[in-house]
């Protein structure tokens, strides 16, 4: 077995190392649309109010229309799908992070809320779901009585 010998030389560019280095780097830099387009699943937050939960979920590039948001057994499901746009020569890109591909979450909801009254909204990105609670899962306030007499005769004994 035969071994190269390479003078190193510091000053000159375009060395087989750079030139491996190169190489490697743009192989995983440049993937191709089967090994980007991967499995994802937006990012969500959730809260609640006293008077309802609130559902956001970032979902950029998705028209309002291709989403699916359905409520089966109490549980909300909110599926769809990022398509990758080839408006560019696949060649051109330099980096593809972003996932594309279908998507789907789903939530469990408590039954304290109304799944029939939910509101959705789609704003620079961000599908908003706001959903009310029922009537009987507010919280109340009880107001204590204080009989006239027995609040009287307790500042009398002080």
């Amino acid at each position: 077995m035969r071994t190269a010998i390479s003078r190193f030389e510091p000053f000159r560019t375009n060395s087989l190392q750079e030139q491996i280095g190169r190489l490697f780097n743009e192989a995983f830099e440049r993937s191709s649309d089967e090994s980007s387009i991967t499995t994802w699943a937006p990012a969500v937050d959730i809260f609640e109010t006293e008077h309802e939960l609130v559902v956001k979920a970032d979902l950029p590039d998705i028209k309002p229309d291709e989403l699916d948001i359905r409520v089966e057994n109490n549980i909300l499901t909110i599926r769809g799908e990022r398509k990758f746009e080839k408006k560019v020569n696949e060649s051109n890109y330099l980096r593809v992070e972003r996932a594309y591909g279908a998507f789907s979450r789903s939530f469990s909801l408590a039954n304290t809320v109304n799944s029939e009254a939910i509101k959705a909204e789609y704003n620079n990105g961000v599908l908003t779901l706001t959903i009310p609670k029922r009537e009987e899962a507010k919280p109340k306030q009880i107001k204590v009585n204080v009989e006239a007499s027995a609040a009287s005769a307790a500042a009398a004994g002080r």
